[in-house]
């Protein structure tokens, strides 16, 4: 069995990432390489984009002692409502877990590990939901973040909004990384 230490350098080394300082947090895809075009499969099916709409691999390394779990977020700050756009949001994931495989934000599959929670993002779903800005629109940037949480959980409302959820992730974060990918139509 490969290690996971060896399988994340080498999704690392796939998507072309430079070598990360020891002890760094690293957040890395083997399916969207750090500023370049975010691939078909991981686009939105609807509203006029015609992609898979399929969640990305994501794995991390390097997360701060003290680690007690994650949360992520897809976030397009170039969206034009006036508060950027939430692609996708993932909390209670068990500091144990360093990555998720694709397709893990997609019904019916969603294989998230046990625990883990997705949050209605602003497509109105609990569940990924890719690029697809505005025709025409200069190419818009999605930030993909992992933040190592010094809390074990979340106690967030049913219906808790991305913005909710942010403040709470960002009141118990104690490291972050992250990743940006582009896509314009």
């Amino acid at each position: 069995m490969i290690s996971s230490r060896f399988a994340i350098a080498a999704i690392g080394l796939a998507v072309g990432c430079a070598a990360v300082p020891a002890g760094a947090f690293e957040l890395v895809s083997p399916s969207i390489r750090a500023g370049g075009t975010i691939p078909a499969e991981q686009v939105f099916q609807g509203f006029g984009c015609t992609g898979g709409n399929r969640s990305p691999a994501l794995s991390w390394r390097g997360a701060p002692a003290g680690t007690r779990s994650y949360a992520l977020t897809v976030y397009d700050p170039d969206a034009p409502t006036g508060s950027g756009w939430w692609h996708w949001v993932v909390v209670n994931i068990p500091a144990t877990v360093h990555g998720l495989p694709a397709g893990a934000g997609n019904p019916p599959r969603h294989a998230l590990p046990a625990g883990a929670r997705e949050i209605r993002n602003d497509y109105g779903i609990r569940a990924y939901g890719g690029p697809c800005p505005p025709v025409g629109d200069r190419p818009h940037h999605y930030r993909f973040t992992v933040y190592a949480l010094k809390v074990p959980k979340l106690d967030l409302p049913a219906d808790a909004s991305p913005a909710l959820t942010g403040y709470m992730i960002h009141a118990n974060a104690i490291g972050s990384a992250s990743f940006t990918g582009r896509y314009g139509r």
